[in-house]
């Protein structure tokens, strides 16, 4: 054994596992409950080099549906280890106070995750279309014949300038259509290809609202391509994030 997995967190009165409900690993692990500080952790025996393989992963979610079904549970992301049961406890009993405000907060909630890329050919339409010295220059070039090599890039730069602006511009319009459909927001670490990867916390009673938002930022960002992943288990917001500060009930 490699240690304790962590699926994730409850409330104490929580019931224990189904019998019999299988997590990751192979076989299959068994979970079980670790209590500490009024809470318990949905864990269970770590395989060895524990790798993101798509069975581990689906058994992973398939344990926090499970444990979610009736009550609130606080999402552990995937590859959540600890050395035993014993330390599982302790942090429990460390953190017994955050873990149950977050489990009060989050109680009800899910997490839709939205990423947006620009379609590459609509996104230089819109650039020509709102740059008159883009078109001017471009305009130029043709009648020059293409340009020289110095006006070719000094239209690229141009060109390329306008495309990072249009980006920041479109990534905020993104989030103030969206975040009013949501409870909180937390923004991914900046990646390429992405012009937004935002996470949005969404009561699950109002998961309706928040996809009607969606359909309209896609209509109002023609150029725009986005993509929606959820409902998901709230794991950006485990942790409270400028956008949610941690209440003080």
């Amino acid at each position: 054994m490699s240690g304790t997995y962590i699926y994730g967190i409850v409330s104490a009165d929580h019931s224990a596992p189904p019998d019999g409900m299988e997590g990751i690993g192979e076989p299959p692990r068994r979970t079980r409950l670790v209590r500490g500080g009024g809470l318990a952790a949905v864990v269970s025996d770590a395989p060895d080099g524990l790798r993101p393989k798509r069975r581990d992963l689906l058994a992973h979610q398939n344990v926090l549906a499970q444990a979610g079904g009736d009550a609130a549970v606080l999402p552990m992301r995937f590859g959540s280890l600890a050395p035993d049961d014993d330390a599982v406890a302790a942090v429990l009993d460390e953190r017994a106070e955050h873990y149950r405000e977050r489990l009060r907060a989050l109680d009800g909630k899910v997490e839709y995750n939205v990423k947006a890329q620009h379609d590459e050919e609509a996104v230089l339409h819109r650039v020509m279309a709102e740059n008159a010295e883009i078109r001017t220059v471009t305009e130029a070039n043709r009648r020059a014949g293409g340009g020289s090599h110095e006006e070719k890039l000094r239209l690229g730069e141009m060109v390329v300038a306008a495309v990072q602006a249009r980006e920041a511009q479109d990534a905020v319009s993104l989030r103030r259509i969206l975040e009013p459909a949501a409870e909180a927001v937390s923004s991914a670490p900046e990646s390429t290809g992405w012009l937004a990867n935002l996470s949005f916390l969404v009561d699950r009673k109002a998961a309706e609202h928040f996809l009607t938002a969606v359909e309209t930022a896609r209509g109002e960002h023609a150029h725009v391509e986005l993509r929606v992943n959820g409902p998901l288990p709230p794991y950006s917001f485990v942790e409270p994030g400028p956008s949610e500060p941690v209440g003080t009930e």
